[in-house]
Formats: structure tokens, sequence, C-alpha cells
């Protein structure tokens, strides 16, 4: 029989923040594979269009909820509806993430910084923990295994100038990584981490069109490009995969070599 571990027919895959970017970009490659696809966003139109694009990519099911990834409830009933909708969760990519660049640290305003560590810290964390929560209860009835990813960034490992916040929010989530990869790994649960590098996407819009940025930052990139949100498919497909299903605790860093440089 072919060797085809990157074959996702009938895995269910849940996405954070999967209708634009990165999250957008991972979905679409996990679509292709033959995946189920659920998606969490808190813009209607964005989660209408995305699931036209990802129904275009992919033959398996998709379904896109409204979800506030801040709010606990949100989480905990989103959860339970896609459940409800497709019977089982394999991989959880805990994606959904804002950033709020300060002045300077030390004029960083209070609310801004709670308002990020609510969505890529708390968000992710409430994720986490619900999905964790199924994959084991599931493993205990004799079907083990799962795939949790944290799409974190190279600000979780590196200094990120007037952007603490961001990078508390980045290390935190993967740190909690970390520890449910120790800790649940003995139900055949994985957890992993992605660390993109400088992306083309709303996030970095401002930037994009910076000269100035692009002739300090975009030059030092190996790749001498800017990454795009389809760069991130590979990566997510191996994660959700058979292939992956011993590769734990780790931070795969999508950088183009920036971080090397």
């Amino acid at each position: 029989m072919t060797y085809q571990p990157f074959d996702l027919t009938g895995k269910t895959v849940l996405i954070t923040g999967g209708n634009r970017g990165i999250g957008l970009g991972m979905a679409t490659a996990i679509a292709n594979a033959g995946a189920n696809l659920a998606i969490w966003g808190t813009n209607e139109d964005r989660n209408k269009q995305a699931i036209e694009t990802l129904g275009k990519a992919g033959s398996g099911k998709m379904h896109a909820w409204k979800v506030n990834v801040a709010d606990e409830d949100q989480v905990e009933n989103g959860f339970a509806e896609v459940l409800e909708h497709f019977g089982r969760v394999d991989s959880t990519f805990a994606n959904a993430g804002i950033g709020n660049l300060a002045g300077t640290f030390a004029d960083m305003d209070t609310k801004a910084y709670r308002e990020v560590l609510a969505v890529n810290l708390d968000g992710a964390f409430f994720t986490l923990r619900v999905a964790a929560r199924h994959m084991v209860a599931r493993a205990k009835d004799g079907d083990p295994g799962g795939s949790l990813v944290g799409v974190a960034s190279l600000a979780a490992t590196e200094g990120a100038a007037r952007n603490q916040h961001y990078s508390a929010s980045k290390a935190g989530l993967t740190g909690i990584i970390r520890g449910i990869a120790v800790e649940y790994g003995r139900y055949g649960i994985r957890a992993n981490s992605v660390l993109p590098g400088w992306i083309a996407t709303d996030m970095t819009a401002g930037a994009q069109g910076n000269d100035k940025f692009a002739d300090k930052v975009i030059t030092r990139v190996p790749a001498a490009r800017w990454g795009e949100p389809e760069d991130f498919g590979g990566i997510a497909v191996y994660l959700v995969s058979d292939a992956s299903s011993f590769h734990s605790g780790d931070l795969f860093k999508i950088d183009g070599g920036y971080s090397v440089f």
C-alpha cells in the first residue's frame, strides 16, 4: 500500500482566526488535503468568504462560527457546537491574535496591554484547554491521539521593541504548548508551536508599504521576501497528519531564515 501520511480525509480541524491571513493559509492547505474544517472568527462576512474559499479547495465539510476567543463562554459553547456538527475534533490551531503597537514601553497603555493578552494568551488558553479536555476524554474511551498547535511569533523568542505585550502573549502561548506536550503525551496528544516571521497579512499592512522598514528589515530575510499565508500550508498539514505523530513540544520557525541571519 502506498504511504500516504498527508491524506487528511476523515480528520476534523478547528482553526481560530481561520477566516484570513495565516489562519486561512493553513486552512486552505488542510482543506486541499481532504480534512473537514471548523473556522472561528469574529467577522461574519469574512467567515462566509473563508468557507467559500475553502469549499473550492477541498471536498470535506466546512463550517464557520462567530466566536470571540477572549470570551470563555463563547469558546466553551463554540467548541460544543463544533462537536455537535462534526462529532469530533482531531486537531486544533489556536491562531486568533491581535497586535497593538505601542509608542514606547514606558508609555504603553494598560488597556492595550490587557486587550492583547485577552485575545492572544487568554483566548489561546481557553481554546487549547477545551480541545485538550475533548481529546483526553476520547483517549480514555479508547480513541487516543490529537494535535494541538499554538500559532505564536518570533516575538516569543526575540526582543520586540514597543511590542512587549505582544511578545509576552506569544511567549506565554509557547509555554502553554510545552506544558501540554509533557502532560498529555501519554494520551497520544502532541502539542507544537508555529512561530511566523515577517508575513504579509493585515496585521503588518503598515510595514509593508514602508520603504525604510523594507530596507532595514526585509533585506535581512535570507529568502529575500515577505512571507505569505500560503507558506504555512505545509507545516499545517504536517502537524495535522499522522506523519507528526511522534513530534511534540517543538517550535517551528517559519521565517525565511530571518532568525538565524
